[in-house]
């Protein structure tokens, strides 16, 4: 039962506020469509709000720009070789064509920025056609400030993964960080970010200076707020209308529910189900009690958007081989009692770090992606047991790079020795009985992949032999490997891993245009998913950084269009201004 008399109306309903609805909201308002999106949490930007920013776009204009071109059958070919049986031709080539044009409608018409990804490789450096470099961007770094009072909406980024609040870019910034004690001109940027920092927390109470996932987010949110796009914070969707087509929803309000006609559609880009119990023993099966899997993903994503879809005759993918973004997740006590879940995206590769199962065994190349590393851990999992590893380092390790939500020297280790999080031995056999390691398999393990990385060569897991592993390692520490280093410095550490994920792959199955298919493979009139509620374009793979916001921006310029009867290649600029 709804409380309002006269129904609302607009020409677009977007659920959710990450990347994927916000992009379609962005772009449909600047078609000159009448544009609301609606946000079951308080606070707008979701997952995406949370993550590196990064997206992958072949052919993007800022590669190009540097002198960087290439074939555009070339990243379909790589795309071909990685995703075998999933390949989807029609939706594939749509986003290979139509990213760059995303790219190039978001530098020139609003305020989201990008920097370039141009010395970034693809996950798979032995697969034909894999480049080094040149299919990325990121959200260039964003002044909060531009959102004025609706800042307050914006999630902040989860908070074990900056510096007291302090967002860090990955890149040449991360690497001052982790080199501030050891280089003048590292010490001396480190400062100047912590000084405004600290100036921002006294004037502001938070940063202003957004990175990464956050600036893309609020780059977004500023844009879509400069549109005239009526952004609505806890409002979640409750049922969708059908009336020959999806015309609208049903909202619930702090006024009570309230019924929106939507005459073009409706987009659901509500974030996937990384925190549903039901779609995760559906599509999960190393999380068959649906519970033995802690994503990074934010809170809110539940499902919502899978569940209206299959209200009005969506079908939810089941063939896709990982329905989820796999990551090695760390569980984070809170000073309140809670449990953060944190993603190991970036230590894995640096030298002087092993994987181990309880069994004291290496069981995969560290410095592969996080979904590949859980994919090594699942197969190395006996039947019946949960998939747990462990990241073992020595103090010369922990100091210089941390260790999940450990920070490197000069910040203590105190806390996180007392809570649990991380464990301490003073010889390699005391940190085995502290993780319940087997200890002598543990000695094993470590002398023979000490005598490995002295040599510069990973026998076992060929560690630190793919243009991705190099880049994520540090060739600056000197070693024959930059992704390895022997673990000789008395005490030893660990950090417990176990699964997670950055967010979920299956989603509703969707045609070249972002919009729903029914179970006869036919559009519903009516209704688009985006983001992570639609099922992945990569069909569970994982080719390179950035395939969930690339295909997530993109699809929602697509569906942008589609919903304003538009060629998304005839552009029409009907904003004289770039807010």
């Amino acid at each position: 039962m709804t409380t309002d008399a006269m129904p609302e109306s607009c020409d677009l309903l977007v659920v959710g506020s990450g990347a994927g609805g916000l992009s379609a909201a962005v772009t449909a308002a600047h078609l000159g469509l009448k544009v609301i999106v609606a946000e079951k949490e308080p606070q707008f930007g979701g997952t995406t709000a949370w993550s590196g920013g990064w997206l992958w776009i072949p052919g993007n204009p800022l590669a190009q720009a540097a002198g960087i071109t290439e074939d555009p059958a070339r990243p379909l070919a790589y795309l071909r070789h990685e995703l075998g049986a999933q390949f989807d031709p029609a939706r594939l080539q749509a986003f290979l064509a139509q990213g760059p044009r995303m790219v190039d409608f978001f530098r020139q018409h609003t305020a989201l920025q990008f920097i370039d990804g141009n010395a970034i490789p693809d996950f798979h450096g032995r697969t034909p056609d894999a480049a080094t470099g040149g299919r990325s961007v990121c959200a260039a770094p964003f002044d909060g400030r531009r959102l004025g009072a609706h800042l307050q909406q914006l999630k902040p980024p989860l908070a074990e993964t900056t510096l007291c609040g302090l967002g860090i870019a990955s890149g040449a910034e991360l690497r001052h960080f982790l080199n501030a004690l050891r280089q003048p001109a590292s010490f001396w940027y480190v400062t100047k970010l912590l000084l405004r920092h600290g100036r921002d927390l006294l004037l502001h109470r938070r940063g202003m200076r957004l990175v990464n996932g956050n600036a893309l987010v609020a780059a977004l949110a500023t844009s879509a707020l400069a549109r005239g796009v009526d952004m609505r914070v806890s409002c979640p969707v409750v049922r969708l209308l059908q009336q020959g087509r999806v015309s609208g929803a049903v909202l619930a309000t702090p006024q009570g529910e309230r019924t929106v006609q939507a005459r073009c559609g409706v987009l659901l880009a509500a974030g996937g189900f990384p925190h549903d119990d039901a779609f995760k023993r559906r599509l999960l099966p190393h999380a068959a009690n649906g519970q033995a899997h802690w994503s990074a993903g934010a809170r809110g994503n539940t499902g919502d958007g899978l569940r209206l879809g299959e209200s009005a005759g969506g079908q939810v993918a089941d063939d896709l081989v990982q329905a989820a973004a796999l990551a090695p997740v760390s569980l984070v006590p809170r000073a309140d009692g809670s449990v953060a879940n944190f993603p190991h995206l970036i230590e894995r590769a640096k030298p002087g770090l092993m994987a181990v199962t309880r069994q004291g065994q290496r069981f995969c190349n560290e410095a592969d992606s996080y979904h590949d590393v859980m994919q090594s851990l699942l197969r190395a999992t006996p039947t019946g047991e949960p998939p747990e590893a462990w990241l073992v380092v020595d103090h010369s390790f922990i100091r210089r790079y941390g260790l999940g939500a450990v920070k490197p020297a000069p910040l203590p280790l105190g806390r996180w020795l007392a809570n649990g999080y991380l464990q301490r031995g003073r010889s390699l056999a005391a940190l085995a009985q502290a993780c319940g390691l087997n200890a002598e398999a543990l000695q094993v393990t470590v002398t023979r992949y000490n005598a490995m990385a002295l040599a510069g060569q990973d026998a076992d897991f060929a560690k630190g032999e793919t243009p991705y592993n190099r880049i994520q390692g540090d060739a600056a520490a000197g070693h024959p490997n930059p992704c390895m280093a022997p673990l000789l410095k008395a005490p030893f550490y660990a950090v417990k891993v176990v699964m997670g994920s950055l967010g979920t792959f299956a989603g509703l199955r969707v045609n070249a245009s972002a919009q729903v298919l029914d179970g006869a493979g036919q559009p519903i009139a009516g209704l688009y998913a985006g983001g992570n509620d639609m099922s992945s374009v990569m069909g569970g793979h994982y080719p390179a950084g950035g395939i969930t916001l690339g295909p997530a921006m993109t699809f929602g310029f697509i569906a942008a269009h589609h919903a304003a009867s538009l060629n998304p290649e005839k552009i029409q600029d009907k904003s004289a201004s770039n807010p």
